[in-house]
């Protein structure tokens, strides 16, 4: 199987920041700044806190950017470090993360029923940070961030089930919370 090619647009603009261009650097930010300062803001539910995120991970980023080796593109690698610099935050926060036995809900027991439910998108953003800090972190990443539960158990340090489990239940929550 061949591998896919792809070719990242802002890659002229990296190779400059890499040389220490300070314009490609804002150039990057401008890019960036708005889609990171949401995934951040998803998992701190804190806009302050969600803002020093995203100047730590541009700064963390711009000082480590000969770390980026370009087998994904730019915006991905630094999604993955606003991640990581969000939870950081959460983590400072005590967040608690139940461990449950292992359980398969492939079957849809203990998952309540997923009808159509035609709620305005700002209420369900308000729930959705009406949710405990574990459950929304969790949530995030996989509902919004794109994550699957083994890279979630490897990212905060769970197992793959107790992601499963907190991505159950917090739906769960969710749907009780707009009910």
């Amino acid at each position: 199987m061949e591998a896919q090619l792809y070719y990242d647009i802002h890659q002229p603009v990296v190779e400059r920041c890499r040389l220490g261009d300070r314009k490609a650097q804002y150039e990057l930010y401008k890019l960036y700044s708005k889609a990171m300062l949401n995934v951040a803001f998803r998992i701190t539910n804190n806009v302050a806190e969600a803002e020093d995120v995203l100047q730590e991970a541009f700064l963390s980023a711009f000082r480590h950017i000969h770390a980026y080796k370009g087998d994904a593109t730019f915006g991905t690698w630094l999604k993955r470090i606003v991640v990581h610099q969000a939870l950081g935050v959460i983590r400072k926060r005590k967040v608690h993360f139940e461990e449950i036995g292992e359980r398969d809900y492939s079957d849809g027991k203990d998952q309540p029923d997923e009808e159509e439910i035609g709620f305005e998108v700002s209420k369900v953003r308000k729930a959705i940070s009406l949710l405990p800090d574990g459950y929304r972190v969790v949530l995030s990443l996989y509902l919004l961030e794109g994550y699957d539960h083994q890279e979630i158990g490897e990212i905060l340090g769970i197992s793959e089930s107790t992601s499963k489990s907190q991505y159950s239940r917090a739906k769960a929550k969710l749907l009780q919370i707009l009910s």
